[in-house]
């Protein structure tokens, strides 16, 4: 998904959270509504200049709300710049009659410059180079419809690009899901308090870029709102993982020992194992088909592999690891099933993903049972399965689906997908890197076992799951900058995950 993060705080807040920031500054700190109003129409149109210079004319799509208001501010600035203005108003003559507020002043200060609106229609054209799409913010309420719903539609098949003032119309604030139509933006600016619905779901479709202005607010406002959610960073991981002691020995990073790799499926196991080599654990197991053996030696020396036929033989080997991984490739037979047994009756912490999820679902080993010590890796589908919900419910609401699986699961649930999210009971963390070039076979397996890695540096299970995201995601951005996007494999990520976790950003 295309983010300029640089400028993007940590911290994400729900719609609801949003207009508490914007309240809080108001009457606690006495920042003018309207002056907020006009410092996001200059924030809107200096990104605007920069991403689109020379531009010499504007559409600007107003509805009649506080959104509106910001675009009536930018239709002003970019008149007082010469640009040729067509300031489109989703209403008729009576339009003036349903704004209040700042929204309001702001009508009044564009039209005191010499605007002539215009009322959107059936037969209106968009004149201006650039459009600009202020109608609707993060006050929706259900699906567009209307004329909103007839000027997105013409916006989306329009040739010119579009920035979106805080939020693309028709997407939902607090989930990313596409309210019937959404506009299609090149760049969003956002203001105050980043919305979680920009990273998620069906927005990370919608938004084009996304940066970001906190409209010059008083540090002291944040401390007055809950947090929603928090993006994890790279400054994160490096403050997190930090140096290693120059005395370091192999025993300072933890054992992980990865099962899987039933017949036809021996890959999924062996890149997890490299996974959690690649990821700095010190030393890595790896339990899988006898005849899958030979492969995996020959595809990293450094793992230690045994053969397994059935649970008894795994047995003695889970003494020695401090961290399972099970899942990838794992099967769902009776192979696996004894597999995956044993190693719940290890009662050591164990990463679970793919058919070992599949395996908990088939079996009824959840019942009401919770455990703290393992982390769950669950794609929607998979998460479908273990809340017995459905997967398009799932994604409408990712946010409320990682706290349910949580809630039910215990230990820290992580939802993968687009905006992928981290879950311990406490706090969410979302990641907003990574790319389309990830879907593709044997990304999870690559997942699984880097979480396991860092997990086995002693590592909190919240802090190894949400940096381990990270660290996927980041190190496929490293790889498309290099190779682009499309034939991304899950293979050539191993080579990036010490580049990331060492520093380097995409």
């Amino acid at each position: 998904m295309p983010v300029v993060r640089a400028e993007l705080p940590a911290t994400l807040y729900t719609a609801e959270q949003s207009r508490a920031l914007d309240r809080t500054a108001i009457e606690q700190y006495g920042l003018p509504g309207f002056k907020l109003m006009q410092r996001a129409g200059h924030a809107a149109f200096a990104s605007l200049q920069s991403r689109w210079p020379g531009t010499r004319s504007l559409t600007i799509l107003c509805g009649s709300g506080n959104n509106g208001g910001d675009g009536f501010v930018v239709a002003g600035l970019a008149h007082q710049h010469g640009l040729t203005v067509q300031m489109l108003c989703i209403g008729d003559s009576a339009f003036e009659g349903k704004l209040g507020g700042e929204a309001l002043d702001a009508w009044r200060w564009a039209r005191g410059l010499g605007i002539a609106p215009e009322f959107y229609g059936p037969d209106s054209e968009f004149r201006g180079e650039v459009l600009v799409d202020a109608m609707l913010g993060t006050g929706l309420g259900g699906p567009v419809r209307g004329l909103y719903e007839r000027a997105i539609q013409q916006c989306n098949r329009s040739a010119q690009p579009v920035l979106a003032v805080d939020i693309p119309s028709g997407l939902c604030s607090d989930t990313g899901a596409v309210q019937g139509v959404a506009v299609r933006a090149d760049l969003t600016v956002t203001f105050i308090g980043l919305k979680q619905g920009l990273f998620t779901h069906e927005a990370v479709d919608y938004t084009g870029d996304i940066e970001f202005d906190g409209l010059l607010v008083p540090e002291a406002v944040y401390e007055e709102v809950p947090v929603s959610a928090f993006r994890t960073q790279a400054e994160d991981l490096q403050s997190t993982l930090g140096r290693r002691p120059r005395s370091s020995h192999k025993g300072h990073f933890g054992h992980v020992m990865v099962i899987g790799g039933d017949r036809g499926f021996g890959g999924a196991a062996i890149m997890a194992a490299q996974a959690a080599l690649r990821a700095g654990a010190g030393l890595v197991s790896l339990a899988t088909r006898p005849e899958h053996v030979a492969a995996a030696l020959t595809r990293q020396p450094e793992l230690m592999v045994s053969g397994v036929n059935s649970g008894q033989d795994l047995e003695p080997l889970l003494a020695r690891p401090d961290i399972l991984v099970i899942g990838p490739g794992l099967g769902r037979g009776a192979w696996g099933d004894q597999l995956l047994q044993q190693a719940l009756a290890a009662g050591k912490p164990m990463v679970v993903d793919a058919d070992g999820l599949n395996l908990l679902n088939d079996k009824g080993w959840l019942g009401g049972a919770r455990r703290d010590s393992w982390i769950l890796t669950p794609h929607p589908g998979e998460a479908a399965r273990l809340l017995d919900d459905d997967t398009v419910s799932i994604n409408s609401d990712r946010f409320e689906s990682v706290q349910r699986l949580q809630a039910r699961c215990g230990g820290v649930a992580v939802l993968k997908g687009a905006g992928s999210l981290s879950c311990d009971g406490d706090a969410l963390h979302l990641c907003s890197a990574g790319n389309p070039g990830m879907a593709g076979g044997g990304m999870g397996d690559v997942l699984s076992g880097i979480i396991g890695g860092l997990w086995a540096q002693r590592l909190k299970p919240i802090d190894a799951a949400r940096l381990g995201v990270f660290v996927h995601a980041s190190a496929a951005d490293l790889c498309a900058t290099r190779r682009g996007e499309r034939g991304l494999l899950a293979t050539d990520l191993l080579g990036a995950i010490p580049l990331v976790s060492n520093g380097e950003n995409p």
